[in-house]
């Protein structure tokens, strides 16, 4: 799956950009990303004179096991998943926050002050972004009622993207930071960090690296599918592929973002997340818990129209307070 989403961005990004992207490597290029997986394998493993060796060597197991791990409660289908756990979505927001911690031993066992400067950016940015994305869970937990991500899809008759419009917005963008993804990649920013984390990776421990980036896009697309998009529900399809096709989708806006946005300033990326994500984000889990205990089941479909008007009324306004410098970051 990751090798099938790295292709998929490497040829949207190539068409995006009036180019063809990767058609050598076997047809239509479908091979490259094997080609790119034998290239890095056989280059040299260096481990630099000053690293703490063992901090230097586990940083990639660390930071890759959580986005594997996330999978063993993300239903593909009714009941087919490896743990359905009853706090399955506590789970996953427990074992996503690992990750940090293997990017941070990167950071700190390399031994060089770019990768230390790119480990704490990414810790920041964990931290900042982690509380929003938390928010707009419980709004889709107060609505299924219940934490078990089997159970959140079951309770999708209507899928919760149309309920919680808002919420969905803030878990987008703040799953988005959290994964570093553009235009938030600010922990391996080239023209300030060289390389960030991995700079001084190389050969197979620089293969994981760049693998986790993927593994992590293909979890946080899942979650999302799961929670707001009715993960495997759909007609006429078998429903694997439906969740299939609902996580390529995600992962291609992913994809457009990178494409067409530029890379924001670290300063801007803190302010984002405290002065426009926080307030929104509590003021919609204030708004959906309202709306649980006064609607019944029946008049559920009546938060649609009302949370799309109320997210259109909070975005616009909120462009209107940063137009007039609140929010705004000056140098």
């Amino acid at each position: 799956m990751v090798m099938a989403v790295i292709y998929i961005e490497r040829r949207a990004m190539g068409r995006m950009q009036s180019r063809l992207g990767p058609n050598r490597t076997g047809p239509f290029g479908v091979f490259q990303p094997v080609a790119d997986a034998v290239k890095v394998l056989l280059k040299e493993n260096i481990v630099p004179t000053n690293a703490d060796k063992l901090v230097h060597w586990l940083a990639p197991v660390v930071a890759f096991a959580p986005a594997l791990l996330i999978f063993a409660v993300v239903p593909f289908q009714n009941g087919a998943l490896l743990a359905d756990l009853n706090i399955g979505i506590l789970y996953v927001v427990a074992i996503s926050s690992v990750s940090t911690v293997g990017v941070f031993m990167a950071g700190w066992g390399s031994s060089n002050k770019y990768s230390l400067l790119g480990a704490m950016r990414n810790v920041a940015a964990i931290v900042s972004y982690e509380i929003p994305l938390i928010l707009a869970i419980v709004g889709v937990v107060l609505i299924a009622g219940s934490l078990s991500l089997n159970q959140i899809v079951l309770a999708q008759d209507i899928p919760f993207i149309l309920l919680q419009p808002l919420g969905f917005l803030i878990f987008f963008i703040a799953g988005c930071a959290e994964i570093n993804r553009s235009p938030f990649d600010l922990m391996e920013a080239d023209s300030e960090l060289v390389a960030g984390f991995h700079t001084e990776y190389s050969g197979m421990k620089f293969a994981m690296f760049y693998l986790v980036e993927y593994a992590e896009a293909v979890a946080i697309s899942a979650i999302i599918a799961t929670l707001f998009l009715g993960g495997w529900r759909g007609p006429l399809l078998p429903p694997w592929l439906w969740f299939i096709v609902k996580v390529v989708i995600v992962f291609f806006v992913m994809v457009w973002m990178r494409t067409t946005l530029p890379r924001i300033r670290i300063d801007q990326l803190m302010a984002f997340a405290w002065k426009c994500l926080f307030p929104l984000a509590v003021i919609n889990l204030l708004i959906t818990a309202l709306q649980v205990l006064t609607l019944s089941q029946d008049l559920i479909w009546v938060m649609i129209p009302v949370n799309i008007a109320i997210m259109a009324v909070l975005v616009l306004l909120w462009s209107k307070f940063y137009k007039l410098g609140w929010g705004r970051v000056e140098v």
